[in-house]
């Protein structure tokens, strides 16, 4: 059915991502793989090309991956019974993914090989201070962990980018909040930032997407994950 709008095209999008996550293990391995990756890349003196080719290869990992079980999904719905193309289209799926394992393996090694090898200077490095990289990093991983709970959680009340057990709207608006605060410094600043955090949660709650109870979780999530990004930075 074609999409009617392009907001529905991207909820349609975030349910086959969340989908994938919730029930394909070998999703759930590269969604903490790479959840743990992109957070200890803080701990790491990365240039900004180091660090695009970490998140573009954890990127290749799961569209690889993605269309691996999208490809297997659609040869199981055309047949049930073997029959050789059928394995065949699987094995080359597979070893596509294969493949992006193997260049994320490669590209581990040289981001992360000399650092960690010398381990009594592992302490020495400290996080970029950057604050565009520091926001950076606390909005990817506040909607990495949203769409995480949402898929171990989903009950099926609404969709996945529109209601779900954890309002991302609340989580995001409440880490940049927290951003906001950290940067500033400024209590009035600070205020107005949270002031308009909780004005998106009111408004989850106003339009019936969101009970008070998945507000409040995205909004702690928010918050801590802000505070423990820019407490590590800094």
């Amino acid at each position: 059915m074609k999409n009617r709008n392009i907001i529905q095209s991207f909820n349609n999008a975030v349910t086959g991502i969340v989908s994938a996550i919730k029930t394909e293990k070998n999703m759930k391995v590269h969604y903490f793989a790479g959840l743990f990756v992109i957070f200890g890349s803080l701990f790491f003196d990365f240039t900004r090309l180091e660090f695009l080719a970490l998140v573009f290869t954890i990127v290749l990992v799961f569209v690889a991956e993605m269309f691996n079980t999208a490809i297997e999904l659609v040869v199981d719905l055309v047949t049930d019974e073997y029959h050789p193309l059928a394995k065949l289209a699987k094995d080359i799926a597979a070893g596509g993914v294969l493949i992006a394992v193997i260049n994320s393996l490669v590209v581990g090694y040289v981001l992360f090989f000399d650092r960690i090898n010398s381990l009594s200077n592992i302490l020495l490095y400290r996080v970029k201070s950057s604050p565009i990289h520091l926001t950076f990093i606390a909005l990817l991983v506040v909607t990495i962990l949203t769409l995480g709970l949402k898929s171990l959680f989903y009950r099926g009340r609404g969709t996945h980018l529109q209601g779900g057990t954890v309002s991302g709207h609340s989580a995001i608006s409440f880490c940049v909040a927290t951003i906001i605060a950290c940067i500033s410094e400024n209590a009035l600043v600070g205020t107005l930032g949270y002031f308009i955090a909780a004005l998106v949660g009111e408004s989850r709650i106003e339009g019936k997407i969101h009970s008070v109870f998945e507000v409040v979780v995205g909004g702690i999530l928010g918050i801590v994950v802000g505070i423990l990004i820019y407490q590590i930075g800094n």
